[in-house]
Protein backbone atom coordinates (compact mmCIF):
# COMPACT_ATOMS: atom_id res chain seq x y z
CA UNK A 1 0.00 0.00 0.00
CA UNK A 2 1.84 2.68 -1.16
CA UNK A 3 2.14 5.93 2.13
CA UNK A 4 0.20 9.00 1.96
CA UNK A 5 2.88 11.02 0.73
CA UNK A 6 2.90 9.39 -2.42
CA UNK A 7 -0.21 8.96 -2.71
CA UNK A 8 -0.07 12.77 -3.05
CA UNK A 9 2.22 12.57 -5.64
CA UNK A 10 0.09 10.03 -7.57
CA UNK A 11 -3.45 12.42 -6.94
CA UNK A 12 -1.25 15.32 -8.98
CA UNK A 13 -0.50 13.24 -11.59
CA UNK A 14 -3.75 12.23 -12.22
CA UNK A 15 -4.97 15.74 -12.22
CA UNK A 16 -2.36 16.84 -15.20
CA UNK A 17 -3.09 13.43 -17.21
CA UNK A 18 -6.54 13.89 -16.72
CA UNK A 19 -6.50 17.40 -17.96
CA UNK A 20 -4.39 16.08 -20.79
CA UNK A 21 -7.18 14.44 -22.78
CA UNK A 22 -7.14 16.48 -25.73
CA UNK A 23 -10.69 17.82 -27.16
CA UNK A 24 -9.92 17.17 -30.99
CA UNK A 25 -9.97 13.58 -30.69
CA UNK A 26 -14.12 13.75 -29.20
CA UNK A 27 -14.82 16.62 -31.81
CA UNK A 28 -13.09 14.32 -34.48
CA UNK A 29 -15.44 11.23 -33.71
CA UNK A 30 -18.47 13.33 -33.31
CA UNK A 31 -17.56 15.03 -36.88
CA UNK A 32 -17.41 11.41 -38.40
CA UNK A 33 -20.21 10.15 -36.94
CA UNK A 34 -22.10 13.20 -38.38
CA UNK A 35 -20.80 12.82 -41.68
CA UNK A 36 -22.34 9.75 -42.43
CA UNK A 37 -25.61 10.75 -40.74
CA UNK A 38 -25.84 13.67 -43.40
CA UNK A 39 -24.68 11.20 -46.31
CA UNK A 40 -27.56 8.96 -45.14
CA UNK A 41 -29.83 12.33 -44.52
CA UNK A 42 -28.70 13.67 -48.21
CA UNK A 43 -29.20 10.60 -50.21
CA UNK A 44 -32.55 10.28 -48.41
CA UNK A 45 -33.69 14.00 -49.34
CA UNK A 46 -32.26 13.34 -52.70
CA UNK A 47 -34.60 10.47 -53.77
CA UNK A 48 -37.58 12.65 -51.84
CA UNK A 49 -36.89 15.84 -53.93
CA UNK A 50 -36.49 13.45 -57.16
CA UNK A 51 -39.97 11.83 -56.65
CA UNK A 52 -40.92 15.33 -55.76
CA UNK A 53 -39.96 17.15 -58.95
CA UNK A 54 -41.10 14.15 -61.21
CA UNK A 55 -44.73 15.17 -59.59
CA UNK A 56 -44.44 18.49 -60.26
CA UNK A 57 -43.27 18.35 -64.14
CA UNK A 58 -46.19 15.74 -64.80
CA UNK A 59 -47.15 14.47 -68.46
CA UNK A 60 -46.32 16.43 -71.06
CA UNK A 61 -48.17 19.09 -72.43
CA UNK A 62 -50.37 18.53 -75.99
CA UNK A 63 -51.88 21.95 -76.95
CA UNK A 64 -50.20 25.65 -76.96
CA UNK A 65 -52.20 26.46 -74.57
CA UNK A 66 -51.16 23.59 -72.34
CA UNK A 67 -47.76 24.54 -73.45
CA UNK A 68 -48.20 27.97 -72.66
CA UNK A 69 -49.28 27.32 -68.90
CA UNK A 70 -47.18 24.86 -68.07
CA UNK A 71 -44.27 26.86 -69.39
CA UNK A 72 -45.35 30.21 -67.17
CA UNK A 73 -45.55 27.15 -64.33
CA UNK A 74 -42.59 26.11 -64.51
CA UNK A 75 -40.78 30.07 -64.56
CA UNK A 76 -43.16 30.70 -61.56
CA UNK A 77 -41.51 27.78 -59.74
CA UNK A 78 -38.09 28.99 -60.67
CA UNK A 79 -39.10 32.42 -59.05
CA UNK A 80 -40.46 30.48 -55.78
CA UNK A 81 -37.09 28.38 -55.71
CA UNK A 82 -35.19 31.55 -55.64
CA UNK A 83 -37.29 33.03 -52.81
CA UNK A 84 -36.75 29.99 -50.99
CA UNK A 85 -33.01 29.76 -51.44
CA UNK A 86 -32.41 33.08 -50.46
CA UNK A 87 -34.69 32.69 -47.39
CA UNK A 88 -32.70 29.80 -46.44
CA UNK A 89 -29.23 31.99 -46.72
CA UNK A 90 -30.35 34.25 -44.42
CA UNK A 91 -31.85 32.09 -42.23
CA UNK A 92 -28.34 30.02 -42.14
CA UNK A 93 -26.55 33.59 -41.55
CA UNK A 94 -28.25 34.15 -38.68
CA UNK A 95 -27.84 30.84 -37.33
CA UNK A 96 -24.12 30.85 -38.33
CA UNK A 97 -23.44 34.76 -35.88
CA UNK A 98 -25.13 32.35 -33.34
CA UNK A 99 -22.61 29.66 -33.60
CA UNK A 100 -19.80 31.79 -33.72
CA UNK A 101 -20.97 33.89 -30.36
CA UNK A 102 -21.44 30.03 -28.53
CA UNK A 103 -17.71 29.53 -29.83
CA UNK A 104 -16.24 32.72 -28.81
CA UNK A 105 -17.74 31.65 -25.42
CA UNK A 106 -15.96 28.08 -25.73
CA UNK A 107 -12.56 30.08 -26.28
CA UNK A 108 -12.95 31.96 -23.21
CA UNK A 109 -14.08 29.17 -21.07
CA UNK A 110 -11.14 27.17 -22.41
CA UNK A 111 -8.78 30.04 -21.25
CA UNK A 112 -9.83 30.30 -18.02
CA UNK A 113 -9.48 26.42 -17.90
CA UNK A 114 -6.02 26.85 -18.60
CA UNK A 115 -5.32 28.89 -16.04
CA UNK A 116 -6.26 26.52 -13.57
CA UNK A 117 -4.14 24.13 -15.60
CA UNK A 118 -0.94 26.39 -15.27
CA UNK A 119 -0.32 25.45 -11.48
CA UNK A 120 -0.44 22.05 -11.72
CA UNK A 121 1.27 21.81 -14.55
CA UNK A 122 4.09 23.74 -13.23
CA UNK A 123 4.11 21.79 -10.25
CA UNK A 124 4.47 18.64 -11.86
CA UNK A 125 7.38 19.84 -14.24
CA UNK A 126 9.38 21.26 -11.78
CA UNK A 127 8.89 17.57 -10.37
CA UNK A 128 10.11 15.89 -13.03
CA UNK A 129 12.33 18.09 -14.59
CA UNK A 130 14.48 18.87 -12.04
CA UNK A 131 17.37 16.40 -11.23
CA UNK A 132 18.19 18.15 -7.56
CA UNK A 133 14.74 17.06 -6.59
CA UNK A 134 13.31 14.06 -5.06
CA UNK A 135 9.30 13.10 -5.41
CA UNK A 136 7.76 15.68 -3.31
CA UNK A 137 11.03 16.59 -1.48
CA UNK A 138 10.04 20.16 -2.43
CA UNK A 139 7.36 20.15 0.37
CA UNK A 140 9.03 18.89 2.80
CA UNK A 141 12.73 20.25 2.19
CA UNK A 142 14.16 21.37 5.73
CA UNK A 143 11.70 23.22 7.86
CA UNK A 144 10.07 22.70 11.25
CA UNK A 145 7.14 20.63 11.68
CA UNK A 146 4.54 23.85 11.06
CA UNK A 147 6.12 23.97 7.77
CA UNK A 148 5.92 20.54 6.80
CA UNK A 149 2.27 20.86 7.85
CA UNK A 150 1.52 23.74 6.01
CA UNK A 151 3.40 22.51 2.95
CA UNK A 152 1.06 19.28 3.05
CA UNK A 153 -2.03 21.09 3.89
CA UNK A 154 -0.98 22.97 0.21
CA UNK A 155 -0.77 19.81 -1.48
CA UNK A 156 -4.02 18.98 -0.01
CA UNK A 157 -5.51 21.69 -0.99
CA UNK A 158 -4.24 20.88 -4.41
CA UNK A 159 -5.09 17.34 -4.80
CA UNK A 160 -8.79 18.73 -3.07
CA UNK A 161 -8.83 20.89 -6.00
CA UNK A 162 -8.96 17.87 -8.54
CA UNK A 163 -12.75 16.92 -9.07
CA UNK A 164 -13.49 20.65 -9.51
CA UNK A 165 -10.37 20.67 -11.95
CA UNK A 166 -11.56 17.70 -14.07
CA UNK A 167 -15.53 18.38 -13.75
CA UNK A 168 -14.89 22.04 -15.36
CA UNK A 169 -12.62 19.72 -18.31
CA UNK A 170 -15.32 17.61 -18.89
CA UNK A 171 -17.73 19.74 -19.66
CA UNK A 172 -16.04 22.20 -21.50
CA UNK A 173 -14.83 19.48 -23.70
CA UNK A 174 -18.72 17.81 -23.83
CA UNK A 175 -19.21 21.64 -24.97
CA UNK A 176 -16.75 21.39 -27.48
CA UNK A 177 -18.00 18.07 -29.19
CA UNK A 178 -21.81 19.40 -28.80
CA UNK A 179 -20.61 22.52 -30.63
CA UNK A 180 -18.50 20.76 -32.94
CA UNK A 181 -21.37 18.49 -34.11
CA UNK A 182 -24.54 21.09 -33.95
CA UNK A 183 -21.71 23.34 -36.57
CA UNK A 184 -21.34 20.60 -38.66
CA UNK A 185 -24.93 19.20 -38.55
CA UNK A 186 -26.44 22.86 -39.35
CA UNK A 187 -23.49 23.65 -42.61
CA UNK A 188 -24.73 20.07 -43.82
CA UNK A 189 -28.37 20.63 -43.57
CA UNK A 190 -28.12 24.07 -45.34
CA UNK A 191 -25.78 22.71 -47.66
CA UNK A 192 -28.15 19.65 -48.50
CA UNK A 193 -30.67 22.44 -49.02
CA UNK A 194 -29.01 24.85 -50.80
CA UNK A 195 -28.04 21.76 -53.55
CA UNK A 196 -31.52 20.70 -53.29
CA UNK A 197 -33.07 24.65 -54.39
CA UNK A 198 -30.18 24.68 -56.78
CA UNK A 199 -30.66 21.63 -58.43
CA UNK A 200 -34.57 22.14 -58.86
CA UNK A 201 -34.02 25.33 -60.03
CA UNK A 202 -32.03 23.94 -62.69
CA UNK A 203 -34.49 21.35 -63.29
CA UNK A 204 -37.45 23.60 -63.55
CA UNK A 205 -35.27 26.34 -65.95
CA UNK A 206 -34.73 23.02 -68.39
CA UNK A 207 -37.94 22.39 -68.34
CA UNK A 208 -39.12 25.94 -69.03
CA UNK A 209 -36.79 26.22 -71.72
CA UNK A 210 -37.77 23.02 -73.01
CA UNK A 211 -41.35 24.21 -72.93
CA UNK A 212 -41.26 27.68 -74.86
CA UNK A 213 -38.96 26.14 -77.64
CA UNK A 214 -41.63 23.32 -77.92
CA UNK A 215 -44.14 26.15 -77.85
CA UNK A 216 -42.02 28.26 -80.68
CA UNK A 217 -42.12 25.45 -82.83
CA UNK A 218 -45.91 24.71 -82.55
CA UNK A 219 -46.21 28.07 -83.45
CA UNK A 220 -44.18 28.07 -86.35
CA UNK A 221 -45.73 24.91 -87.89
CA UNK A 222 -49.17 26.92 -87.70
CA UNK A 223 -47.64 29.76 -89.51
CA UNK A 224 -46.88 32.21 -86.72
CA UNK A 225 -43.87 34.35 -89.01
CA UNK A 226 -41.26 34.54 -85.64
CA UNK A 227 -37.91 33.87 -87.54
CA UNK A 228 -36.23 30.81 -88.26
CA UNK A 229 -35.81 28.18 -85.32
CA UNK A 230 -36.46 29.29 -81.98
CA UNK A 231 -34.23 33.02 -82.85
CA UNK A 232 -36.64 35.97 -82.30
CA UNK A 233 -39.06 33.93 -80.29
CA UNK A 234 -38.80 36.21 -77.62
CA UNK A 235 -41.65 38.14 -77.50
CA UNK A 236 -44.09 34.41 -78.01
CA UNK A 237 -41.99 33.81 -74.43
CA UNK A 238 -45.07 33.50 -71.81
CA UNK A 239 -43.10 33.71 -69.36
CA UNK A 240 -41.99 37.38 -69.99
CA UNK A 241 -45.13 38.74 -69.77
CA UNK A 242 -44.19 40.33 -66.54
CA UNK A 243 -41.53 42.53 -68.48
CA UNK A 244 -44.75 43.08 -70.75
CA UNK A 245 -46.99 44.66 -68.17
CA UNK A 246 -44.15 46.88 -66.89
CA UNK A 247 -44.47 48.87 -70.37
CA UNK A 248 -47.29 52.02 -70.39
CA UNK A 249 -49.92 51.24 -72.86
CA UNK A 250 -49.31 52.00 -76.60
CA UNK A 251 -45.69 51.90 -75.79
CA UNK A 252 -45.25 47.94 -76.14
CA UNK A 253 -41.73 47.15 -77.33
CA UNK A 254 -41.08 45.05 -80.57
CA UNK A 255 -39.53 42.77 -78.55
CA UNK A 256 -42.15 41.83 -76.28
CA UNK A 257 -44.69 41.20 -78.78
CA UNK A 258 -45.64 37.64 -81.01
CA UNK A 259 -47.17 37.82 -84.14
CA UNK A 260 -50.47 35.89 -84.98
CA UNK A 261 -50.73 33.24 -88.01
CA UNK A 262 -52.41 36.68 -89.48
CA UNK A 263 -49.71 38.66 -91.24
CA UNK A 264 -48.55 41.99 -89.49
CA UNK A 265 -51.02 41.59 -86.28
CA UNK A 266 -49.49 40.96 -82.93
CA UNK A 267 -50.11 40.83 -79.42
CA UNK A 268 -48.59 40.20 -75.84
CA UNK A 269 -47.23 36.63 -75.76
CA UNK A 270 -49.88 34.71 -73.59
CA UNK A 271 -52.78 37.02 -75.43
CA UNK A 272 -51.30 35.55 -78.97
CA UNK A 273 -50.56 31.92 -77.71
CA UNK A 274 -54.40 31.66 -76.58
CA UNK A 275 -55.30 33.66 -79.92
CA UNK A 276 -53.28 31.08 -81.92
CA UNK A 277 -55.01 28.44 -80.19
CA UNK A 278 -58.62 29.42 -80.72
CA UNK A 279 -57.69 30.40 -83.93
CA UNK A 280 -57.02 26.27 -84.73
CA UNK A 281 -60.32 25.51 -83.21
CA UNK A 282 -61.89 28.00 -85.12
CA UNK A 283 -60.40 26.96 -88.79
CA UNK A 284 -61.68 23.39 -87.74
CA UNK A 285 -65.27 24.79 -87.44
CA UNK A 286 -65.37 26.86 -90.17
CA UNK A 287 -62.41 25.70 -92.41
CA UNK A 288 -60.40 29.23 -92.07
CA UNK A 289 -58.21 31.21 -89.95
CA UNK A 290 -60.16 34.08 -88.22
CA UNK A 291 -59.94 37.03 -89.77
CA UNK A 292 -58.57 40.25 -87.52
CA UNK A 293 -58.68 43.92 -89.11
CA UNK A 294 -56.60 45.06 -85.96
CA UNK A 295 -54.93 44.19 -82.80
CA UNK A 296 -51.77 46.06 -80.84
CA UNK A 297 -52.40 49.58 -81.27
CA UNK A 298 -49.32 51.98 -80.56
CA UNK A 299 -50.21 55.03 -78.66
CA UNK A 300 -49.51 57.24 -81.90
CA UNK A 301 -52.19 54.67 -83.71
CA UNK A 302 -54.76 54.87 -81.09
CA UNK A 303 -54.52 58.97 -81.09
CA UNK A 304 -55.00 58.53 -85.18
CA UNK A 305 -58.37 55.99 -84.29
CA UNK A 306 -59.84 58.03 -81.81
CA UNK A 307 -59.47 61.25 -84.00
CA UNK A 308 -60.97 59.31 -87.01
CA UNK A 309 -63.58 57.74 -85.45
CA UNK A 310 -64.70 59.74 -81.79
CA UNK A 311 -67.00 57.33 -79.67
CA UNK A 312 -66.35 54.10 -81.03
CA UNK A 313 -62.43 54.25 -79.79
CA UNK A 314 -61.23 54.20 -76.16
CA UNK A 315 -59.29 57.53 -74.84
CA UNK A 316 -55.24 57.06 -76.12
CA UNK A 317 -53.52 55.40 -73.36
CA UNK A 318 -56.32 53.51 -72.16
CA UNK A 319 -57.20 51.08 -74.20
CA UNK A 320 -56.64 47.41 -74.10
CA UNK A 321 -55.51 47.54 -78.01
CA UNK A 322 -52.61 49.06 -76.47
CA UNK A 323 -51.66 46.70 -74.04
CA UNK A 324 -52.07 43.75 -76.48
CA UNK A 325 -54.68 42.21 -75.17
CA UNK A 326 -57.65 42.54 -78.02
CA UNK A 327 -58.03 42.71 -81.57
CA UNK A 328 -60.90 43.50 -83.82
CA UNK A 329 -62.26 40.47 -85.90
CA UNK A 330 -63.92 40.67 -89.53
CA UNK A 331 -65.07 37.56 -91.61
CA UNK A 332 -68.56 37.47 -89.89
CA UNK A 333 -67.60 37.83 -86.54
CA UNK A 334 -67.93 41.05 -86.93
CA UNK A 335 -71.82 40.73 -87.64
CA UNK A 336 -74.10 40.43 -84.37
CA UNK A 337 -75.22 37.15 -83.80
CA UNK A 338 -74.16 35.77 -87.25
CA UNK A 339 -72.86 31.91 -87.00
CA UNK A 340 -69.80 33.36 -86.40
CA UNK A 341 -69.91 35.62 -83.62
CA UNK A 342 -72.28 32.85 -82.16
CA UNK A 343 -69.63 29.93 -82.40
CA UNK A 344 -66.85 32.61 -80.86
CA UNK A 345 -69.25 33.90 -78.11
CA UNK A 346 -69.98 29.95 -76.97
CA UNK A 347 -66.12 29.26 -77.08
CA UNK A 348 -63.52 31.65 -76.58
CA UNK A 349 -64.04 31.34 -72.84
CA UNK A 350 -61.92 28.01 -73.38
CA UNK A 351 -58.89 30.06 -74.68
CA UNK A 352 -59.29 33.20 -72.16
CA UNK A 353 -60.91 35.51 -74.50
CA UNK A 354 -64.00 37.17 -74.50
CA UNK A 355 -66.45 39.95 -75.71
CA UNK A 356 -66.75 42.13 -73.19
CA UNK A 357 -70.23 43.27 -71.91
CA UNK A 358 -69.67 46.78 -73.02
CA UNK A 359 -69.05 45.49 -76.20
CA UNK A 360 -72.61 44.73 -76.46
CA UNK A 361 -74.28 48.20 -75.91
CA UNK A 362 -71.88 50.91 -74.91
CA UNK A 363 -70.58 51.33 -77.96
CA UNK A 364 -72.22 48.32 -79.55
CA UNK A 365 -68.94 46.39 -81.13
CA UNK A 366 -69.59 43.15 -82.07
CA UNK A 367 -66.01 42.74 -83.43
CA UNK A 368 -64.08 43.61 -80.29
CA UNK A 369 -62.76 40.86 -78.48
CA UNK A 370 -60.28 40.74 -75.54
CA UNK A 371 -58.03 38.35 -73.96
CA UNK A 372 -58.77 38.05 -69.70
CA UNK A 373 -54.96 37.25 -68.33
CA UNK A 374 -56.78 35.88 -65.34
CA UNK A 375 -59.22 33.68 -67.06
CA UNK A 376 -56.59 32.98 -68.98
CA UNK A 377 -54.19 31.98 -66.05
CA UNK A 378 -57.50 29.45 -64.89
CA UNK A 379 -56.64 27.08 -67.98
Amino acid sequence: MPSPRSARLIAVVTVMTSLAVSAPYGTAAAASADTTTAKDRTAAAGESTESTWAGELGKEPTSLTELRREAQKAYKSIEDANRALVARQKKFGAVEKELAAKVQRLQQATAELNKLRKPLSELVSSIYQDPSLDGISPFFRAGNGTTTLRRIADLDHLVAGRNNVLDDAIKLLDKQQQLAQEAQELRAASLLQEAQLNAQVAALRKRSSTLVKSLTRALIKIGVKIGEGTKGAGGCDPTRISEAEQYPNGLLPKSILCPLPQAGEELRADAAIAFADLNLAYKKRFGTSMCVSDSYRSLAEQQAVYYRRPGFAATPGKSNHGLGLAVDLCGGVQIFRSVQFNWLEANSKRYGWVHPDWAYSSPFEPWHWEYDPKLGSLL
